[in-house]
């Protein structure tokens, strides 16, 4: 296990110009939860910061690696304006949704279902004082209204939980449609759901149908097999949605076609020719010590 964290923080794009300074990081923070039991506010991006606790990986892996998912991360940077509006569907503690409202302004509807990560998350919107650009939602998403059980135990991996996990390690969430959770269209929906994604998406039918929606970053890994679902339906049916599979190369602002979706984030597109208009015309973003 630290072997994969020390060769994934190694070969991680933001520390391809100074590697070691990645794992003295990782070496450093280390040794801060070993002597220190609080909270740090770390500075995450040129105006935005973020408490960061011990054993919570969404918020680490950006100490590591400034930014922990850097193609997709800097897709978002690059794509929001001020004026959108962005749907974060599993928030955890909010990485995303501080870099939409916090580093580019733009209005972010975060949802996280699992009530111990959505205190963290309203923690971090809260110390970056972004009541006016965020609206939290502590609910679950899924093709209709009605409550589901979720894990509690599993950090960025909490999920639906299935018939085998009950009791005590997991917790009765309200769940409602993505299509009812905001009369504003969003340009930017990022979606990480571990496995649940089919039914989220089958609840956002009038959203995806609408033309103001540009883009979609969504993590199909295989997880939705717990459940019974079939990814390749997902992809389907976003193209036919009129959305295609792109990797986006920061460095170039450039995004490249893709045949099918990946094994983690993919990011899909239509509108091509507005969305690459705006990731070459982006202002940079500081973060850490990098303009990107």
């Amino acid at each position: 296990m630290l072997l994969d964290t020390f060769r994934f923080i190694y070969n991680h794009p933001y520390n391809a110009d100074n590697k070691l300074r990645g794992i003295l990081r990782f070496v450093k923070w280390q040794i801060n939860c070993k002597l220190n039991p609080y909270p740090i506010v770390y500075p995450f991006t040129g105006h935005t910061k973020m408490l960061v606790w011990k054993g919570l990986a969404g918020a680490t892996g950006n100490i590591y690696c400034g930014l922990l998912e850097y193609d997709d991360m800097c897709f978002l940077l690059h794509f929001l304006r001020p004026e959108d509006v962005f749907f974060d569907i599993g928030a955890n503690v909010g990485a995303y949704t501080l870099l939409a409202s916090g580093e580019i302004g733009a209005k972010t509807i975060s949802v996280e279902p699992i009530p111990s990560t959505f205190g963290f998350l309203s923690s971090n919107i809260s110390l970056n004082k972004l009541e006016d650009k965020v609206d939290l939602l502590n609910v679950g998403l899924g093709n209709q209204q009605g409550t589901l059980k979720f894990t509690k135990s599993f950090d960025t991996i909490n999920h639906v939980a299935t018939g085998k996990e009950t009791g005590a390690e997991t917790i009765e969430v309200q769940v409602m449609k993505m299509d009812d959770v905001s009369s504003e269209i969003p340009a930017l929906v990022k979606i990480d759901v571990e496995g649940f994604e089919t039914e989220v998406l089958n609840g956002a039918s009038d959203i995806l149908s609408n033309p103001g929606l540009k883009a979609i970053i969504i993590e199909l890994n295989g997880s939705g097999g717990r459940y019974g679902f079939d990814e390749e339906k997902i992809h389907q049916s976003l193209l036919n949605f009129g959305f295609k599979t792109y990797k986006y190369i920061p460095a170039e602002r450039k995004l490249h076609p893709i045949p099918k979706h990946g094994n983690h984030n993919t990011i899909y597109i239509r509108d091509e020719g507005f969305v690459e208009n705006r990731l070459v015309n982006a202002r940079k973003v500081k973060v850490g010590r990098k303009e990107i």
